[in-house]
C-alpha cells in the first residue's frame, strides 16, 4: 500500500519529531510508533477503500482481510484455550481437569488445553540433570518419559479436546511421546486435534530456548510438518509465533512482519524438501499477541490475513484456498500486566481479548490477573475464562463478522501496518535465508537467487 511513512522513533513528554522536524503530540502516537490523525474520513480515503474488491472483499473471500469465514463466529466460536503447567504431571492434570470443569457449557463454545512445560523440558533435559536444579516444575510441567505423558493427560478425552503444546527445541520428541501415549490408549491419530508450537526460528531472535544451530533445527521442524501431513491430519504441525517476539520488546508491526517471514522460511524449507505446498500449508497456524493498543491489535490480525493469503498464492503458488488461510491463536499480553493493583489486569485482559475477537482470531487465551505474582490461583483462572465467556455470550460482538470493516480509520491503519510489515519483509529477504548466517567477523555471501524475494507492493496487491 502506498501511504506516507509516519513511523517515529519514539515519543517524549515534549512531543515527537517527524521526518520533517515537526513536533507531534505524543498522545497521537500508538504504542508501535505510528502517528494517527485526529479524524479519518472521505477527504483522504485509504487505498483499500479505493479498491474494495481487491483489498477488503467480503468475509470469506480472498484476501480474507475481513475474516476467513462468511458467517464468522455465528457458526463457530473461537476456541477458549486455557494455558496451564506446573509441578509434576499429576499436578498439571488436576489443573487441566479443573479448567475443563469450569468450561463446561451447553453453548457452541469450544474448549481446549494448552500445555506449559518447565525450562528443563524446553531445553531437552531430564529433571535429574544437575543443570536443572531449582528449575524443575517451576514455570511449567516437567515431562521426562512417556509415563509422564500418560499422567499428564490421564482421563482427558484427547480425541475430543484439542491440545496445544508450547514446546520448540525438543518438540519432535515431546510430540512423539504424545502420539505414542495416544496409540497406547487406543486413540486413533486421525481423531487428534491440537497444535505443536514447534517454531524454532523465533527462539533465535526472541525467546532463546534453542538447542541446535538454525539449519538442523529447521530440518526437525520440516520433519514434523512432513510427518503430520501424512499421518495426523487434524493436527497443526507448527504455530508460527509472534507472541514471544512482542513480549521481547517488538512493536506490533515488527511482530507482524517477523512472524510472517518466519512462516515463509518454513514454507520454503518444506518446498525445498519436495513437499507439495497444498499438502502441508493448510495445517500451518499462527500465534499473535494482543496488547493494550486496541485498534492496532485488531488491525494487525486483518493485515496478517491479507499478507499471508497473497504471499501463499502469488509468491509460492498455492492452489488450495485452505493454504491461503492465516489461522491464528491469540494470547493477551503478559508483559502488559502489573504487579501493583492486579485487579486492574482483569480490565486490561478484557479489552485485549475483545481486540483479538474483533480481529477475527480462531482461538484465544486470556491471562490471569495475578500471573505477575506467581502461579495463577483457581479464582484468577476462572475469572480469565469467564472473561471470554462473557465476551462470547453477553456483548453481541459475535453477531456480525468484522463489524469494524469499512471504517475510515480501521482500514487506514490496516493498510499502514501491512505496508510497514512488507517493508520489513523486503529488508529480511535482502539478507538471504537462515542458512546464510555467519558468525560475526566472517564473510557473508550475497543472498542466492534461490532464496527468492518478496513481491513488489504492486505484485503483492494483485
Amino acid at each position: 500500500m502506498s501511504m506516507p511513512d509516519t513511523r517515529t522513533p519514539g515519543a517524549t513528554s515534549k512531543g515527537t519529531s517527524t521526518a520533517t522536524g515537526a513536533k507531534v503530540d505524543p498522545h497521537a502516537v500508538t504504542i508501535s510508533g505510528i502517528v494517527v490523525q485526529p479524524t479519518y474520513g472521505p477527504d483522504t480515503p485509504p487505498e483499500s477503500l479505493k479498491n474494495i474488491p481487491r483489498d477488503i472483499a467480503a468475509p470469506g473471500q480472498f484476501p480474507y482481510t475481513r475474516g476467513l469465514f462468511e458467517q464468522g463466529y455465528r457458526t463457530r466460536l473461537w476456541t477458549m484455550r486455557q494455558f496451564a503447567g506446573f509441578g509434576s504431571a499429576d499436578d498439571t492434570n488436576r489443573r487441566f481437569k479443573y479448567l475443563l470443569a469450569q468450561a463446561k457449557t451447553s453453548t457452541k463454545a469450544n474448549t481446549g488445553l494448552s500445555t506449559a512445560f518447565d525450562l528443563p523440558t524446553l531445553m531437552g533435559r531430564d529433571s535429574d540433570d544437575p543443570l536443572c536444579m531449582g528449575e524443575v516444575g517451576k514455570c511449567g510441567v516437567a515431562i521426562d518419559t512417556i509415563e509422564d505423558m500418560h499422567r499428564l493427560y490421564a482421563d482427558i478425552p484427547i480425541d475430543k479436546v484439542t491440545v496445544s503444546q508450547t514446546i520448540n527445541g525438543p518438540a519432535a520428541v515431546i510430540w512423539a511421546m504424545y502420539l505414542a501415549h495416544a496409540h497406547q490408549r487406543g486413540i486413533s491419530w486421525s481423531t487428534l486435534g491440537g497444535t505443536l508450537q514447534n517454531d524454532i526460528l523465533k527462539e533465535f531472535h526472541s525467546q532463546n530456548e534453542f538447542i541446535y544451530p538454525p539449519e538442523p533445527s529447521v530440518k526437525l521442524v520440516v520433519d514434523t510438518i512432513e510427518f503430520q501431513s501424512r499421518h495426523v491430519p487434524k493436527w497443526n504441525s507448527v504455530s508460527i509465533s509472534g507472541y514471544h517476539i512482542r513480549e521481547a520488546g517488538s512493536t506490533a508491526t515488527q511482530e507482524l512482519a517477523f512472524t510472517l517471514r518466519d512462516g515463509m522460511e518454513y514454507v520454503e524449507a518444506c518446498m525445498e524438501r519436495g513437499l507439495d505446498i497444498d499438502d502441508f500449508a493448510p495445517r500451518l497456524s499462527f500465534f499473535f499477541n494482543s496488547h493494550n493498543e486496541f485498534f492496532e491489535e485488531l488491525c494487525k490480525l486483518r493485515a496478517a490475513r491479507r499478507i499471508w493469503a497473497r504471499v501463499m498464492k502469488n509468491r509460492y503458488g498455492a492452489k488450495s484456498e485452505r493454504s491461503w488461510f492465516m489461522k491464528t491463536h491469540v494470547q493477551t499480553a503478559g508483559c502488559s500486566l502489573t504487579e501493583q493493583q492486579p485487579l486492574n489486569n482483569i480490565v486490561r485482559v478484557a479489552y485485549q481479548a475483545m481486540a483479538a475477537v474483533l480481529g477475527g482470531c480462531q482461538s484465544l487465551h486470556t491471562d490471569s490477573m495475578d500471573e505477575t505474582l506467581g502461579l495463577p490461583t483457581e479464582q484468577a483462572v476462572t475469572v480469565a475464562l469467564r472473561t471470554q465467556q462473557i465476551l462470547a455470550h453477553e456483548t453481541g460482538v459475535t453477531r456480525v463478522t468484522d463489524p469494524l470493516g469499512g471504517s475510515w480509520f480501521v482500514e487506514a491503519l490496516t493498510d499502514k501496518m501491512e505496508s510497514d510489515a512488507l517493508d520489513y519483509i523486503h529488508e529480511i529477504d535482502s539478507m538471504g535465508t537462515y542458512t546464510d548466517w555467519h558468525p560475526v567477523g566472517t564473510q557473508k555471501g550475497a543472498p542466492s537467487a534461490s532464496s527468492g524475494s518478496a513481491p513488489s507492493l504492486e505484485q503483492h496487491q494483485a
